[in-house]
């Protein structure tokens, strides 16, 4: 979620149980009472009906003094998810958003973002994993590759696998998330370490004003949820500035949300790409614990040229040497998750037109959605 997301949502009444209106004490509603915060979350943000806390601190019972801390998100109204937090290790403000990075009880260290959980160290390799190589795998020996956002350095660590890639551009916004994932998150920063990468701090979409047309054989984007200015990323301009960048017969993979929670923006996202992407258009998934709903999902995309075949990996990551070197073995992503990803349930076929037969071509141009 990008900075200011939440704002506008502050809760007037007073964060003590109860409130005095003419003399009279009344009960304050519970959405009110889950976004008491301690220093430094003082301005806490709940909806006007209900508060969508993301993870908490709960109260020590040997101390009476500390507070309950939560974190807020409205994105996803109505839901909490709570991850026990042991200490936090780093809290601080960047030009764009709000960094914090603590321990956890049974997930490790997360990274959150304005409230929004990122990565936990436990389920990390799920999110990395399928979001490189389900594109990296169905195209053969890919030599250059963009990635918009990935600051932490996930992404990178798993493109790095990949021996054919001669060239890797990583254009993040934030050089705060960069600094943190690299002083907190080195197993996964280490992918900024590979030689052929070259970061550029900025705005993703200048970045790709200023691309050359057709540079890259694959692109990552490995975005914020689209709340904010980060709206700008799922909207068709973006996607047609990304198609001009790509080479014929390129790949696309781009994060597109959570199916239980959010089919309105996959049916926006594959309507979009299908009218830009003149190869195929895709939608997969994975699980992340941690993420809302417990799944992800990613929109896959090819140009017009070369064929790709998605569902059929023909450059499987197992054959890749080097697991010692890149300092861990490969932990969720197969050849054969990488086939059942683009398995979709009846419920969701049912509730994105785009979806509804995964069989047949849904343009006489030859676009398939799976």
């Amino acid at each position: 979620m990008e900075a200011g997301a939440g704002r506008g949502l502050e809760c007037q009444k007073i964060m003590d149980g109860k409130v005095n209106e003419n003399g009279v004490d009344k009960e304050i509603p519970s959405c009110c009472l889950k976004a008491r915060a301690s220093v430094p979350e003082s301005d806490a943000k709940c909806h006007s009906t209900v508060v969508s806390g993301w993870f908490s601190e709960p109260r020590s019972s040997s101390d009476k003094a500390e507070k309950q801390l939560y974190y807020n998100n409205p994105m996803w109204p109505g839901e909490a998810h709570s991850i026990k937090v042991e200490k936090i290790l780093f809290q601080d403000k960047s030009l764009y958003q709000e960094v914090l990075v603590f321990e956890s009880s049974n997930y490790g260290k997360v990274l959150v973002l304005d409230g929004i959980v990122q990565l936990t160290e436990k389920d990390e390799c799920a999110y990395q994993e399928m979001i490189v190589h389900l594109p990296l795998c169905s195209i053969e020996s890919p030599q250059n590759v963009l990635v918009v956002g990935g600051g932490d350095g996930g992404v990178l660590r798993e493109i790095s696998r990949h021996s054919s890639v001669e060239h890797i551009d990583i254009c993040e916004i934030d050089q705060m998330v960069i600094d943190v994932s690299k002083k907190y998150f080195p197993e996964l920063a280490l992918g900024f370490e590979d030689p052929r990468v070259n970061l550029h701090v900025g705005d993703a979409v200048e970045f790709l004003r200023k691309s050359p047309e057709g540079k890259y054989d694959a692109i990552v984007v490995d975005s914020s949820d689209p709340v904010g200015p980060a709206q700008e990323l799922v909207e068709k301009p973006f996607f047609e500035t990304l198609a001009r960048a790509m080479r014929p017969g390129g790949v696309l993979c781009n994060m597109a949300e959570s199916m239980w929670l959010h089919t309105h923006l996959i049916e926006d996202m594959l309507s979009i790409c299908r009218d830009i992407f003149k190869g195929s258009v895709h939608y997969a998934w994975t699980s992340v614990p941690t993420y809302p709903s417990g799944v992800i999902g990613f929109v896959l995309c090819s140009t017009e040229g070369p064929p790709v075949d998605f569902l059929n990996p023909i450059n499987p990551i197992e054959k890749i040497e080097g697991a010692v070197m890149h300092r861990r073995e490969l932990r969720f992503y197969n050849s054969e998750i990488h086939t059942a990803a683009f398995s979709i349930p009846p419920f969701l076929k049912r509730a994105v037109s785009s979806l509804r037969d995964s069989s047949t071509s849904t343009s006489t141009k030859g676009i398939r959605v799976s």
